[in-house]
């Protein structure tokens, strides 16, 4: 995957210089719509090897109360959600500043989304090895669930979905991509997540 490596820091670095006026527009937004805390929502995530990585994202909900619990599970968030917020989710413009995480090496363009401490803590057995993955910005796994935060919310019980239904598939889709790595199917992926088409992949449409 060398070829991969060089992609991801050329890319991401090519990304981070182009986009400098848009992260600064954007950074502006947000102390002016949403004063209350920092323009960056940074948190500990799982990386490659189980190892805890930061990720960076343009923040896009109200800050945490202290005695809020944090879930993990986006459909149980969404209240906390600015119209400012709704508006950079949508054009994807929250994970933008992850560009700096695939430039340092915690993250790929393609790969799983990094789970928080507690999802990958339960993986078992061959479902291990995803965790040979750098964490991706896009993936087959989260291009099929573009639209979690709508499942979820259609569901009695969001946490129980997610953990015995998506969870589930999402590692068998990584698994895939782990063993069939094709850097054409990355680029492939890039595009189709960009311009928010769907592509076979694994026998399936995602």
């Amino acid at each position: 995957m060398i070829l991969k490596w060089i992609f991801d820091r050329i890319v991401s670095l090519i990304g981070l210089v182009c986009l400098s006026w848009l992260y600064l527009i954007v950074a502006i937004l947000i102390k002016v719509k949403m004063p209350e805390g920092p323009v960056f929502f940074v948190q500990k995530r799982v990386g490659r090897y189980g190892k805890l990585v930061k990720v960076h994202k343009f923040r896009s909900m109200t800050v945490q109360k202290k005695n809020e619990a944090f879930t993990g599970i986006a459909a149980t968030e969404t209240n906390r959600i600015t119209p400012l917020g709704a508006k950079l989710r949508r054009y994807k413009i929250d994970e933008l500043p992850e560009l700096w995480d695939v430039f340092i090496g915690n993250m790929s363009f393609v790969g799983p989304r990094p789970d928080i401490p507690g999802y990958a803590d339960q993986l078992k057995g061959d479902d291990l090895e995803v965790l040979r993955l750098r964490p991706g910005i896009t993936g087959p796994a989260s291009m099929k669930y573009r639209n979690e935060e709508e499942i979820l919310a259609s569901v009695g019980d969001p946490r129980k979905y997610n953990d015995e239904v998506i969870y589930p598939d999402k590692v068998r889709l990584n698994r895939y991509y782990l063993h069939n790595y094709s850097f054409g199917k990355d680029i492939q992926m890039i595009i189709c997540t960009v311009l928010g088409k769907r592509m076979k992949y694994a026998g399936e449409e995602i």
